[in-house]
């Protein structure tokens, strides 16, 4: 069993929520961290998961949660090492990953994303049906990249790469090579059924690739951090990569068949794997996804 507040992060990062209901919903969460490797650690609470490196030179995390958990995020921290958060990674533009950054570049902190992070943060959005308001200047990442990124310090040369239209089209890929850990965001989740943000440049068929290219540039010992869920190994990231295969394929077929979605949902063409989707995404909403990557229909 999950915790409620997993569900809850997974469910939140589209909601606008006033100061007073925000600080209610936190209220109750706790901000703990475990140590991945030598050098790394990750953060949960509530929203993705936070990476951190800690080292002489400072500290950098991955990721920041939301606005209200800062000063928890901090604690956290502080008790692992007393030192600034010097650069702050975004893995992609969701709330329940990125709320937290103005808290963090108003006590010094630098962020670093992806172009297209800046864009839909500036630019505002829409997530499965809500629409998300352009988010002010002081939560925008100041230093973009295209392709790739590398910041080196604590001994680390971490290097963000750009993984077009995964979970969405600014998804960044955080590597830790030194401590052999990866960091993949939102492109694997140990949930169930990922939520692939098709509306923002997402796609089944890009989060299997990138995955995939992930897998054989590490080694094989590697440790993922997945955007929520555990830490996890290689083989979880395959099990995971031939499940969206898997159900692509039962959809694609089922396409050929001349079936509709509603018909492949009435004829539980992914029955095999519906243990996957009792959580955020159903697998009736996976099955209208998959449909959308192999068609490129809605």
């Amino acid at each position: 069993m999950r915790p409620a507040r997993f569900v809850f992060a997974l469910a939140a990062f589209v909601l606008v929520l006033g100061p007073g209901s925000a600080q209610d919903r936190f209220a109750d969460v706790k901000v703990e961290a475990k140590k991945v490797a030598e050098g790394i650690y990750m953060l949960t609470g509530a929203g993705g998961n936070i990476g951190v490196s800690v080292g002489d030179d400072g500290i950098v995390i991955v990721d920041d949660q939301f606005a209200e958990l800062a000063p928890k995020i901090r604690e956290a921290l502080k008790g692992i090492a007393d030192k600034p958060v010097r650069y702050v990674l975004n893995t992609h533009y969701h709330g329940d990953h990125v709320s937290g950054n103005a808290a963090f570049t108003a006590t010094g902190s630098t962020v670093i994303a992806q172009e297209n992070v800046r864009k839909r943060l500036a630019e505002g959005s829409t997530t499965l049906g809500r629409k998300n308001e352009p988010a002010k200047p002081d939560a925008l990442p100041v230093i973009t990249f295209g392709d790739r990124l590398t910041v080196h310090l604590n001994g680390e040369d971490i290097r963000a790469l750009h993984f077009p239209a995964g979970h969405t089209d600014g998804d960044a890929v955080i590597f830790f090579p030194k401590a052999n850990v990866v960091h993949m965001g939102d492109d694997f989740v140990t949930y169930g059924f990922p939520f692939v943000d098709t509306d923002n440049g997402g796609s089944v068929s890009g989060m299997i690739a990138g995955c995939e290219k992930v897998l054989a540039a590490v080694p094989a010992d590697a440790k993922f951090i997945p955007g929520h869920g555990d830490v996890s190994t290689g083989d979880d990231v395959r099990k995971f990569v031939k499940m969206l295969t898997d159900t692509r394929a039962a959809v694609a077929a089922a396409i050929g068949k001349g079936l509709t979605p509603a018909q492949m949902k009435e004829q539980k063409i992914l029955a095999q794997w519906d243990e996957l989707g009792h959580d955020f995404i159903k697998t009736d909403a996976w099955i209208d996804t998959l449909y959308k990557d192999v068609t490129g229909k809605p």
